[in-house]
């Protein structure tokens, strides 16, 4: 049976270009074991586990006439050493220069001629770390068939899990013939693909956004919300090519601190803090703040599936947050926020952190990916930027015996957005990752140390 692209899967690739490759990302910084961990160690633990994850051995091929959307095939000349790639730090091998390297990796496109997915393995860093970036075409995350490959290398023991041993072989490439014989038939059986592959060739993705974002829970507030266009901010421009990244590691702790002391939830504190880091990136460029002042963010959230219904796999919903910059006290801005977000929470959708972690063990990757996809296909001018907060479990993973000691998401740009912020909680920590334009961000590092402030700030007024 033909495995064939959504016509929303299509969408994806034909809305990349050179200023806005549609990939999510990854940055696991890892322990060396005692035994060593090297380059042919990944290749060994990702073959072991590849078959877990199918799809990161098909390739998209096109269907010719554009009868149909282009089609799942197995690469018959799969070479796992391609997309399984080294590289190394210079010495000392610092934090900084890992985020130089994870901005520059993160500007290229994937090759559509292979499967769409890189990783790569980073050695010489300071402490006796290595690093692994991960690079995941949207179009292979759907929430339901697919996951990401981070997510089946790792183990909750330091002793790798026993897997099925791969027989896999790969199915030959149909022809052109087939292809369009297939074409005619799924068009013949299903006349509304015709209609929607026409769609999805014209760029008109907005009428296909419902497929991976509802906007459940709050409509009115968000219907009132949604109504005004979302401020002039200096995040939203034209982007370039080149990337800059930026990484932050916090305690949970604090968080938890600053919830029990004012209220409201983990990810309220969250929010909060974003929203004090924005105040003080904006002073800091000498921008007009004003009291009202506020930036809008899409936050993506992963809701239960309804069973009843059917439904299986990752779904995500899509809050739109007026963060409040322009409020100077820290805890009024708490305030502001978990009122913003209190109707969302009391809708019951949302799922808490034991549910998703449980949902495909390590559910992070792909739940970021997933939000990623939401804020894609959304309207740029309903929001200034996207704020994806995912809890991960809060024990040690590790892979082929090597712990992993933080995780930072690296989540894309939407066109006209020059900065995402991603956040995966493990083991203790929070862990943000700033992926931004290079030119119009070249300030990066000044935001991640806002948000270091801004949270201090609040941890602060809760003692």
């Amino acid at each position: 049976m033909t495995d064939r692209l959504s016509p929303l899967d299509v969408s994806f690739l034909s809305m990349e270009t050179p200023t806005t490759p549609m990939h999510v990302g990854g940055v696991c910084v890892l322990e060396l074991p005692a035994d060593g961990f090297d380059y042919d160690r990944l290749v060994r633990l990702i073959s072991q586990r590849i078959s877990l994850v199918p799809r990161y051995r098909q390739k998209v091929k096109s269907v010719p006439g554009r009868l149909a959307s282009p089609v799942w095939v197995d690469d018959e000349d799969f070479d796992i050493s391609y997309h399984v790639r080294r590289s190394a730090l210079p010495r000392p091998g610092t934090e900084d220069q890992l985020k130089e390297l994870v901005g520059r990796l993160m500007a290229r496109t994937l090759d559509r001629d292979r499967p769409l997915w890189e990783i790569y393995l980073v050695e010489g860093l300071e402490g006796g770390r290595i690093a692994v970036i991960t690079k995941t075409h949207h179009a292979m995350v759907d929430g339901v068939s697919a996951v990401d490959l981070s997510t089946v290398i790792l183990d909750v023991e330091q002793t790798p899990r026993e897997v099925p041993e791969d027989d896999w072989e790969p199915r030959r490439e149909p022809g052109a013939v087939n292809l369009v014989a297939g074409a005619v038939v799924d068009l013949a059986t299903r006349p509304t693909a015709a209609f929607d592959t026409a769609k999805a060739a014209l760029g008109d993705v907005r009428s296909t956004a419902g497929k991976v974002a509802s906007l459940a829970g709050g409509v009115l507030t968000q219907a009132r919300l949604l109504a005004r266009q979302a401020p002039e901010t200096p995040f939203n421009v034209t982007l370039g090519e080149q990337r800059r990244f930026g990484m932050v590691a916090t305690e949970l702790d604090d968080y938890k601190q600053v919830r029990k002391a004012h209220g409201g939830s983990v990810n309220d504190v969250v929010l909060a803090t974003v929203s004090g880091a924005l105040r003080a990136w904006l002073l800091t460029r000498g921008e007009k703040v004003m009291p009202t002042t506020v930036v809008r963010a899409m936050v993506p959230v992963s809701v239960r599936p309804d069973v009843d219904r059917g439904e299986l796999g990752n779904r995500v919903t899509s809050y739109f947050v007026d963060l409040p910059v322009g409020e100077g006290s820290a805890v009024m801005r708490l305030h502001q926020v978990s009122f913003a977000m209190r109707g969302h929470q009391e809708s019951g959708a949302a799922v808490g952190a034991d549910a998703l972690v449980q949902l495909t063990g390590f559910a992070p990757p792909t739940i970021h990916a997933l939000g990623a996809r939401t804020a894609s296909v959304m309207n740029r001018r309903l929001f200034n930027l996207v704020v994806t907060n995912v809890p991960g479990p809060q024990f040690p993973l590790y892979a082929a015996g090597a712990r992993m000691l933080s995780m930072y998401p690296v989540v894309p740009l939407a066109a006209g957005q020059a900065v995402s912020i991603g956040l995966t909680s493990y083991d203790g920590g929070v862990y943000y990752g700033v992926n931004a334009d290079r030119d119009a961000m070249p300030d990066v590092d000044v935001l991640t140390s806002c948000i270091e402030d801004a949270l201090a700030e609040l941890v602060a007024a809760s003692r």
